[in-house]
């Protein structure tokens, strides 16, 4: 005889969705998190195209805008394991990744592994730890191992550092350098709710509602991820990506040479993977098993603001980030598909 399946919890008579249901299981994801969470829906797909992706995403936002609560939610409804380190300025390497502890009595070193053991990590206010640190981070960030004294320890699979920062604040703060900026596969920023939303976040706040459901576990997000990658990309969508990602270095040559002394780098080739790889997730998240020229173009701001190394003269004159990938893509013309010839099953 067979064990029953797994029933939801008390009080929520609700079905799990079909496995096999990319789109289903996605819908099911945002549904949990937004009986938590109120507003902030570009943000949600954004985080779930990094999840899907397996991409670091960086949150960037004032304080009070559930960032934290956001992304210790979404562990809870996919499962696996979930930790988070409040980033200081005396934060050090082995506070993050562990270190080796002598034993008198057994006369040996044991290693105690620090939090970035887990399959989602929470880095709170990231630009309060200094270089080392830091440094620390970029190396499980990119290579998904940590390295203690002689030996080399793999950090659990999905992992994905989800982190948050405050643009307002600057004192006791250290600017994340560009080649960790260039590790997140997408910085999303936040801005206030409405006040219609606000007054639902009130009203929230008076009641304990139920607690959201566990709708995968990291064994289902792997294969979740690894729907993705079913996802046709026509190559032309590849070549619009690279134009994209090429313009922001190449300015005058695409036709904007006014913007030529405002950036004083453009964006990196993860800039193109990332685009490419995102717009495969957003498909799945719309239900295609094929990308569109438009889900390059939504996620381009996600992806490229953070990858462009603004001159003084752009904080100068107010030139932002994302008005130079607004600007780009305008100039970029998006390749136009013959929708019957794409796999659509």
């Amino acid at each position: 005889m067979t064990d029953p399946a797994p029933s939801a919890p008390q009080g929520d008579l609700r079905a799990l969705p079909d496995p096999s249901d990319a789109r289903a299981i996605t819908e099911a994801i945002l549904f949990e998190v937004r009986r938590v969470i109120v507003g902030q829906d570009a943000m949600l797909e954004r985080i779930l195209v990094g999840l899907l992706s397996g991409g670091h995403i960086l949150l960037e936002g004032v304080p009070g805008l559930a960032k934290t609560l956001t992304i210790r939610t979404l562990a809870d409804v996919l499962g696996g394991t979930f930790k988070r380190v409040q980033f200081t300025p005396d934060l050090m390497p082995s506070d993050l990744v562990g270190t080796r502890i002598y034993r008198p009595g057994e006369a040996s070193f044991d290693t105690e592994l620090g939090p970035v053991f887990a399959n989602f990590l929470l880095a709170d206010e990231i630009n309060r730890a200094p270089a080392k640190v830091q440094s620390a981070l970029l190396e499980v960030m990119q290579e998904y191992h940590v390295t203690i004294g002689h030996t080399t320890y793999p950090v659990p699979t999905p992992f994905i550092v989800l982190a948050t920062e405050n643009p307002i604040e600057a004192e006791g703060t250290y600017p994340l350098p560009e080649a960790q900026l260039d590790r997140f596969m997408l910085k999303i920023l936040l801005d206030y709710p409405d006040a219609s939303e606000e007054a639902q976040i009130v009203a929230r706040s008076l009641r304990k509602g139920l607690p959201p459901r566990e709708i995968l576990d990291a064994e289902g997000l792997r294969a979740l991820q690894a729907r993705v990658d079913d996802v046709f990309v026509d190559p032309r969508i590849i070549s619009y990506a690279v134009a994209l990602v090429e313009a922001t270095r190449r300015l005058t040559y695409w036709g904007a040479p006014d913007l030529e002394p405002y950036v004083a780098y453009g964006a990196s080739p993860r800039g193109s993977i990332n685009l490419v790889h995102g717009a495969r997730a957003l498909a799945v998240l719309r239900g295609r098993r094929y990308v569109l020229p438009s889900d390059v173009v939504e996620l381009a701001p996600d992806v490229l603001r953070h990858r462009l190394v603004m001159s003084y003269s752009a904080l100068t004159d107010g030139i932002t980030p994302d008005s130079v990938v607004s600007r780009v893509l305008g100039l970029v013309k998006a390749p136009q598909l013959d929708m019957t010839a794409e796999p659509t099953a």
